[in-house]
This record gives C-alpha cells, structure tokens and sequence, in this order.
C-alpha cells in the first residue's frame, strides 16, 4: 500500500518550495535594494521562513497564517519610507489562507482569518502614498488574497467529508445487503436440511430397517438374497451418514467433525461397510501417504464410493481390488472389479460415469472408466496431479 502520508508530505514540501522561489524572486526583482539596510533582509528572511512553514504539520497552519499576517503588517513599517514592493510574502499568502480554512476547526479557522484579513488591510493602507487608494479595489485586494483562498479551503474539507459520509453510507448499505443474503442463504440452507431430514432420511432408514427385516426373516440358504439384503442394509447406512454429514453442513454446524467431509482417510470404514454387503475388497496402498488439498481427498473417496457402488450392483461377488499410488507428481486410485455383461445403457450407470468424469475435470485430472481386454474386469482408474516433493 503506498504511503499516503509521505505522499502529502512531500507535495507540502513541493508548495513550500515553489511559494519560497516565486515571493524570494518577486522581491528580489521587484522590492526595494538590499543595500536599503538590514530592514530589507529582516523581510526577505522573514518571508523564506514563513513560506518555508507551510511545509510544517497542518496543526500548525493557524501560526502560519498569523506569522504571514505579521509579516504583511511589519513590512511597510520596517521598510518606510520605501514604497514601491513592500510584500515579501504573495503567493505564501494565498496557501496559508487556504491551509487554514481547509485544517482547522472553525473557531482556530476564523481567527486564522481574522488575523490575515487584518494583516492585508494594514499592508495596503500603512503607506503613505496609499492612504487615497479606492476602498473599494482594496477590499477585491483583500477578497481575493484573504477571503477567498480560506473560503476553498472550507469547502475542500466541507466536500471532502461529505464524501466520506457517502462511502461510510454505501460501505453499511453494501455490510447491511451482504448480511440480508448471510440470513437469507442460512434461512434457505436451514429449510434444505429441515426436509431432507423429514423426507429422505426417514424413508432411508426405513429402507435400511425392512431390509434387515427381511434378511432376518429369510429362510436358510437363499445366499444371493441374503448378499442383496444386506448390501441395501449397508448401502443405507452409508446413506445416513453422508446425509448426517451434509445435514449438519447445511445447519453451519462449527464443530469439526461435523464440517469435514469423509475422505480417503474414511475409506476403510467404507470397504467394511462393503464387506458387511457380502462383497470381498481388497485395499492396497503405493508410496508414503501424503497430505493431499481437501477438494482432492474428498473427490478420491467419493469416486471410490460411487466405482464401489457399481461394483457391488453389477459385480459377480469376485474380489473388488483397490490400488492407491502416491506417486512424486500425482496419486492414481485405480478400482477392478470382476463383472458379467456391464449395463452401460443402465441410467444410473450412466450418471454415475459422468459424476466421476466431471470430479476429476473439475480438478484438472484425469480418468480412464471401461472394461479390461478380458472383457470380465471393469476398472475405474483416475489421477490428480500434484507438486512434486
């Protein structure tokens, strides 16, 4: 960020700067000889050292102004009988003027005027030569140099924080609509998870509780049924965690456990579940596990979930194989499963291809999904990049 108040000091330094050369230079041009006496050189320095104040702290722009005041008044004293230039001090007028209107308070801002407009008004009637001069010029004289810079100033800051009233206005205006759409989005989030818990989960558990029912109540034998049964069972299970989990991100719960997602550190949980369906599954890892971004983990463990899924619904009941590699610039998880004829038209096995294809594109991997040449082994094979350790 730049450094605003160096910034305005050094543009103080450069108005100090320029007012100093132009009064020294008028004077020196246009003012009485320096060989008049000291008299000359107590106004030239007077009127460097006023003009260099004006590079001063702005706290300090009520003195500044008097010292100019002062100095307009001292001048034709210290210089009479000389009337030709008496100002040593023009241009430094003008911006100490306009300092003091635009930085003080009103009541240090009007005696900064008072004494300015006093100063002027004794600059141009203490020569003698001046006492005819027209009332009405000397009052344009002391406007124009007096009044009128301190009258900008005011306005300057009068404007300056008029609008800083409308950013304070337009920054609680923007506060006030971004809270509106916080309330309304935790409103909305709240309702989601209000009937998602009224109506899927209460038909899921009681999905999951017939189907143990019903594997209960079977005869002995019918091992492919009973495989089916509990595979629902623990296909429901799953279910209600996921949606537990998403339930209470929707509510904005702040505990951890309630906020992250299952990852890959969740996938033995996941196989046991799988197991407990009637399905062998095998998990082996490659390389030292490493710490993965949480968008990645968590699309691994879904992907795993949905190939797993599939496999439990067109699997012939072989073993499911699942590789994890860590590898230097990238992990690989590749799943095979042993399957007859597999339904590619089956819509569910449709959505679930393309919900792994968009997982991996999302995060600028890639995916490999389609049956071995044996043509009994399906495999789901993907990869995510990574930085290189």
């Amino acid at each position: 960020m730049r450094d605003i108040s160096g910034s305005l000091a050094r543009q103080a330094c450069a108005v100090a700067a320029v007012c100093l050369v132009a009064d020294a230079g008028l004077y020196l041009i246009g003012g009485p000889p320096l060989s008049l006496g000291w008299q000359a050189w107590v106004v030239l320095l007077g009127g460097i050292l006023a003009n260099a104040a004006l590079a001063g702290p702005s706290r300090y722009s009520g003195w500044v102004s008097a010292a100019h005041a002062v100095l307009l008044t001292a001048a034709p004293l210290l210089l009479f009988p000389y009337d030709h230039y008496l100002q040593a001090t023009n241009a430094g007028v003008l911006i100490a003027g306009y300092r003091a209107g635009a930085w003080l308070a009103t009541k240090p801002a009007l005696a900064a005027l008072a004494a300015m407009l006093a100063g002027l008004v004794a600059c141009n009637l203490i020569p003698v030569d001046r006492g005819d001069r027209d009332w009405r010029l000397l009052l344009i004289d002391v406007g124009v140099s007096g009044l009128l810079p301190w009258m900008v100033g005011r306005y300057t800051t009068a404007r300056r924080a008029y609008i800083a009233d409308l950013q304070r206005a337009e920054e609680q205006r923007r506060q006030h609509e971004a809270e509106a759409v916080r309330r309304a989005v935790v409103e909305e989030r709240t309702t989601i998870a209000r009937d998602l818990h009224d109506v899927i989960s209460h038909h899921v558990s009681a999905i999951g509780v017939h189907a143990g029912a019903a594997r209960l109540g079977l005869p002995k034998g019918e091992p492919a049924v009973r495989r089916s049964l509990s595979a629902v069972e623990s296909s429901s299970r799953a279910a209600m965690a996921d949606l537990r989990r998403l339930l209470d991100l929707l509510h904005g719960k702040e505990n951890g456990d309630a906020q992250r997602q299952p990852g890959l550190d969740n996938l033995d949980e996941l196989l046991d579940n799988l197991r407990t369906a009637g399905l062998p599954a095998r998990l082996t890892s490659h390389g030292g596990p490493r710490e993965l971004p949480g968008s990645v983990d968590i699309a691994l463990y879904r992907i795993a979930q949905e190939a797993l899924t599939n496999a439990l619904r067109h699997g012939r009941g072989g073993i499911v194989e699942i590789d994890l590699a860590y590898r230097q610039t990238e992990v690989v998880l590749a799943i095979t499963n042993e399957v007859g004829r597999p339904n590619l038209s089956a819509e569910s096995t449709k959505r679930g291809l393309a919900g792994i294809r968009q997982r991996v594109a999302l995060f600028g991997g890639q995916a490999e999904c389609g049956p071995l040449d044996d043509g009994r082994h399906w495999r789901v094979r993907v990869g995510f990049p990574l930085e290189a350790r």
